[in-house]
C-alpha cells in the first residue's frame, strides 16, 4: 500500500475515448486514478503515462463489467490499496447494432450488465464512504439518446441510456445535502473508437464529431458545480430542446428514419 492524500478517482471503460481522456484529465489535475476495463495491455501504457507525467499513482485493473463480480473486483482492488474513492466515472459500455431478436441474449445481457447493472452497483459502492467522509463526486455517462424515443436497431441502448440519467437525478435527491454531486453526462456523437466498436457503419463514422476532450472538461466543470444533467455541444443541446418541445409522433419517424445508417447488416 502507497501512502498518499491524493483523492482517488475510479474509472471505468478507461482504455481508450471518454474513459482515458477522464482519467489524462482527472491526473493533471492531482487525483490517483484506478483504471478499469478489459483492455490491460492498453490500461498499462495509460497508467504509466499518467505517472511519468503527473507523479501520481495509477493503478491498471483489468476487468469485465459485463460479469456480475466485476464490482466485487473492484471492491477487492481498492480494498488492496486501503483507499476509498472520491470521484466515480462510470464510463464503460457499448451498443449493437442488430435487432433484439436477432442478438444472441448473452451479448444482450452483457450490455445490460455493463450499462445498467454495473452503473448501479459501482455507485452502491462507493457512496457509503463517500457519504461518510461528507464530500464525493459522481459522474455518470449516458447520452443525448437517453431523451429520444427509442427506434429499431441499438434496441437496449437509448432505454440505458434513460436509466442512467434517472438513476442520476435519483441519487442527487438522495445524496447532495450530503456533500455528494451526481451529474449525468450526456454527450452526441464523440470522436472515439465508440462508433466503429458498435457496429456503426463508415458513412456515419465519417460526420464530424465532438471533441472528447471538451466533453470531460465540460463534465468535470459541470459536476463541480452541482450540475445534475450536461449536454455537451451545441447541436445536442438543440436536439434536446426538440426533444422536449416536439411531440413524439413527428420526432419518432424523423429519428427511426435517420437511425437506419447505424443499423448494422439488419
Amino acid at each position: 500500500m502507497q501512502q498518499t492524500s491524493r483523492p482517488l478517482a475510479l474509472v471505468t471503460g478507461a482504455s481508450s475515448g471518454l474513459g482515458a481522456e477522464f482519467a489524462r484529465q482527472l491526473g493533471a489535475s492531482g487525483h490517483d486514478v484506478l483504471l478499469a476495463a478489459r483492455r490491460l495491455d492498453r490500461l498499462e501504457t495509460l497508467a504509466e503515462d499518467l505517472r511519468s507525467r503527473h507523479g501520481i499513482i495509477a493503478t491498471p485493473l483489468k476487468v469485465d463489467l459485463a460479469r456480475i463480480e466485476a464490482r466485487d473486483e473492484i471492491a477487492a482492488a481498492l480494498a488492496a490499496q486501503g483507499r476509498h474513492v472520491s470521484i466515480l466515472i462510470n464510463n464503460a459500455g457499448f451498443s449493437i447494432p442488430g435487432s433484439f431478436a436477432s442478438t444472441p441474449w448473452d451479448r444482450e445481457r452483457d450490455m445490460l450488465m455493463t450499462l445498467v447493472y454495473a452503473v448501479a452497483g459501482l455507485a452502491h459502492l462507493v457512496l457509503p464512504a463517500m457519504i461518510e467522509q461528507g464530500h464525493g463526486r459522481i459522474i455518470n455517462v449516458a447520452s443525448i439518446a437517453g431523451f429520444a424515443p427509442g427506434v429499431a436497431g441499438h434496441t437496449l441502448y437509448p432505454a440505458s441510456k434513460s436509466f442512467v440519467i434517472k438513476l442520476s437525478q435519483s441519487l442527487d435527491c438522495e445524496v447532495r445535502s450530503k456533500g455528494i454531486n451526481v451529474t449525468a453526462l450526456c454527450p452526441g456523437y464523440t470522436q472515439t473508437e465508440f462508433q466503429s466498436a458498435s457496429g456503426m457503419d463508415t458513412r456515419a463514422r465519417l460526420s464530424k464529431g465532438d471533441d472528447p476532450r471538451e466533453v470531460v472538461k465540460a463534465a468535470l466543470a459541470a459536476n463541480a458545480a452541482g450540475r445534475v444533467i450536461i449536454v455537451t455541444g451545441m447541436r445536442n443541446k438543440l436536439t434536446r430542446l426538440a426533444l422536449k418541445l416536439v411531440p413524439e409522433a413527428i420526432t419518432r419517424p424523423i429519428i427511426d428514419y435517420g437511425a437506419r445508417r447505424f443499423r448494422g447488416g439488419d
